[in-house]
C-alpha cells in the first residue's frame, strides 16, 4: 500500500525490452536508502517489485500487463518519475490509501497557472468516471490528490507549490501521459451495493422448502 506522498523525483536509468516485459532501472538515492529486494516501490502510481538492487539504482519487471494499462511503456532514459516506498504501520496517511494497481491511462489537457498555485485538467476516461467526484480523492501518476472539478470527459487539480515542485506535475507538458488509480473504497462501496440491490431469486427446488403452503 502507498500514500500517494511522492518521496523524490527519480530518474530513468535504463529501459531493456525482454521478449513481452521490460527491465527499468530508476535512480532514486532515498527510495533506495533502505530498500531490500522484494520490496515494493511505486514508480508513477505503478507497484513494481525492486529485482535488483546497485547503489542508488533500483531494477525491477515490468510485465505485459503493466505494460498495456500504465505508461511506463513509454519511458526512456533520463526521463522524470515520481517513487515512493511502500508505507510502514506507523506511517502518518497524508493523502490517501492506494495499491499501486492502475486503473488506465490519461492525458494532460491544460495547465492553467495562477500566482501561488496551478490547476491541471486531465482526461477522464469515460469507464472511471463514475468513481471520480468532486473533492474525492484520485491518484495521479502516484501524487495523492484532490479533485477539484469534474466536467464531461475531464477533472482538474489544484497543485499547490509542493506538489509542483516536489513531482513531475510540475514539469508535465500538455498532452503528455499520466497513470490514474481512482480511490478504491469508491470500488468497493460500487460492488457491495450492486450486490445488495440485486433481485433475489429463488429456484424451484429451494422455492418448494422454504414455502410452507406448497
Amino acid at each position: 500500500m502507498f500514500t500517494g506522498i511522492v518521496e523524490e523525483i527519480g530518474v530513468v536509468e535504463a529501459q531493456a525490452r525482454q521478449g513481452d516485459s521490460i527491465r527499468l532501472s530508476i535512480r532514486g538515492p532515498k527510495v533506495t536508502s533502505d530498500a531490500r529486494l522484494g520490496d515494493s516501490i511505486a514508480v508513477d502510481g505503478v507497484c513494481l517489485t525492486v529485482a535488483h538492487l546497485v547503489d542508488d539504482v533500483f531494477t525491477a519487471d515490468v510485465m505485459q500487463e503493466t505494460l498495456d494499462r500504465t505508461s511506463l511503456g513509454q519511458l526512456n532514459p533520463g526521463e522524470l518519475v515520481n517513487v515512493e516506498r511502500a508505507l510502514l504501520p506507523t506511517t502518518r496517511l497524508g493523502g490517501h490509501l492506494m495499491q499501486g494497481h492502475v486503473d488506465g491511462t490519461s492525458r494532460l489537457l491544460r495547465r492553467t497557472p495562477s500566482e501561488h498555485w496551478e490547476v491541471l485538467r486531465f482526461e477522464l476516461p469515460a469507464s472511471l468516471a463514475r468513481y471520480v467526484v468532486e473533492k474525492g480523492s484520485i491518484a495521479v501518476s502516484g501524487t495523492s490528490l484532490t479533485v477539484s472539478q469534474v466536467g464531461e470527459g475531464w477533472f482538474e487539480v489544484s497543485l499547490i507549490p509542493a506538489t509542483l515542485h516536489g513531482t513531475i506535475l510540475g514539469t508535465l507538458l500538455q498532452g503528455a501521459s499520466v497513470n490514474l488509480e481512482v480511490d478504491v473504497m469508491a470500488k468497493y462501496a460500487e460492488k457491495m451495493l450492486g450486490s445488495a440491490l440485486a433481485p433475489k431469486t429463488v429456484n424451484g427446488p429451494s422455492r418448494a422448502k422454504l414455502d410452507p403452503h406448497d
